[in-house]
């Protein structure tokens, strides 16, 4: 006989293991009702929360001013600020916190901060140029030294 004519070893039966003809557990619809319902209002919050909130402005030098096209904005995520300038020299400052639900704004787009989360778009003054957020960005105190950006 050879080693692949071998007769299978028996089984042995593990004592831990389901038996395999006791019934299944009943799940009563309620329950499944309920637990679709907290999955999917975690799955939503989730959702919701998307990129990590930005830490509170700091104070202090930020960058040169000309890390900030005119016409345009840069974010610095780091900082938790968007600093813009619509005209050359004309610098302001923002919270990059969307305030529709708390996400990072996280792109310029055709001088348009963008929110990924939902789609908010606030012009380089920081109002709301498209929903769904309905307040613009918070205002962060900057100023310039030279062709030094500071905040605070």
């Amino acid at each position: 006989m050879s080693p692949h004519d071998a007769a299978p070893e028996p089984r042995v039966a593990d004592p831990g293991a389901p038996d395999s003809h006791a019934p299944a557990p009943r799940i009563g619809r309620r329950a499944v009702v309920v637990g679709a319902a907290a999955l999917g209002s975690g799955l939503a919050v989730a959702g919701c929360t998307g990129a990590a909130t930005p830490p509170a402005p700091v104070t202090g030098p930020l960058a040169p001013t000309s890390d900030v096209p005119v016409g345009g904005a840069t974010i610095f995520a780091e900082q938790g600020v968007v600093v813009t300038q619509a005209t050359a020299g004309d610098f302001a400052a923002f919270s990059a916190e969307c305030p529709h639900q708390s996400c990072n704004v996280a792109s310029v787009e055709d001088a348009e901060i963008v929110c990924p989360c939902h789609g908010s778009r606030f012009g380089l003054d920081g109002a709301v140029l498209n929903g769904p957020a309905e307040q613009g960005l918070a205002s962060v105190p900057v100023t310039v030294e030279g062709d030094q950006l500071t905040l605070g």
